[in-house]
């Protein structure tokens, strides 16, 4: 049987370029985290984390930061680096959860998620906790989004993300298994830039009562 290669049509070829496009842009990012990483806790390995991610949405064609605002762009705010807000956490069973529920506030994120369970930190005298959620899709990945009180006045009304193992977002977990969660390199979705993005946010349990003032703020802070 012979088969006729045909041209690509105008529009699947411009879906091929933008598809290209946004696998280049999440290898950038994964590869940024793989440098936080290597790069180990403190402020330094999160400054050259921060300016590589600032030139990724500076010059990136898929940038979540909007075209006309990209000339301009001169990084994003943060708050100060505060070594207190790199914890470790353990992921346990969820009270009253079970296996592959999928959490309330998802459904219309245009992906489905399970959660695993909960992680667990201590910080201080006070014990962090928050819903650990599983992309349900060929690959999956972990993906831990959060709300606290700095949402709406600070940092985004929706919640910040911590990880998002799709793009890579992750920096690793201690040799007995605990998550490393530094709240330092807490980010926005991609919706708290532009509301082209539909952005999955934080369920309604995934919240910290008190202020978590370390890392992102919201698009235009002072630096």
């Amino acid at each position: 049987m012979r088969l006729r290669l045909s041209r690509p049509r105008r529009c699947d070829t411009f879906a091929m370029v933008g598809s290209l496009a946004l696998a280049d842009f999440r290898r950038r990012v994964a590869d940024n985290y793989a440098g936080a990483r290597e790069g180990g806790s403190g402020p330094s390995a999160w400054m050259a984390w921060r300016m590589r991610r600032d030139e990724i949405f500076r010059n990136h064609p898929e940038s979540p930061v909007p075209p006309a605002a990209r000339r301009g762009f001169r990084g994003m705010g943060f708050f100060p680096y505060d070594p207190t807000w790199r914890l470790e956490a353990t992921v346990v069973d969820a009270p009253g959860i079970g296996a592959g529920h999928e959490p309330a506030g998802l459904a219309d994120a245009g992906a489905h998620f399970e959660r695993l369970g909960d992680v667990v930190a201590q910080r201080g005298d006070h014990e962090i906790r928050l819903p650990l959620l599983w992309l349900d899709a060929y690959g999956g990945g972990l993906f831990l989004p959060f709300r606290d009180g700095t949402n709406g006045a600070e940092t985004y009304g929706g919640g910040r993300y911590l990880l998002d193992q799709v793009k890579g977002a992750d920096l690793g977990a201690t040799p007995d298994g605990r998550l490393v969660l530094d709240f330092n390199y807490a980010y926005h979705p991609s919706c708290a830039h532009d509301t082209r993005w539909t952005c999955p946010l934080a369920p309604p349990d995934a919240v910290i009562s008190s202020p978590v003032r370390a890392g992102e703020m919201l698009p235009g802070s002072a630096a």
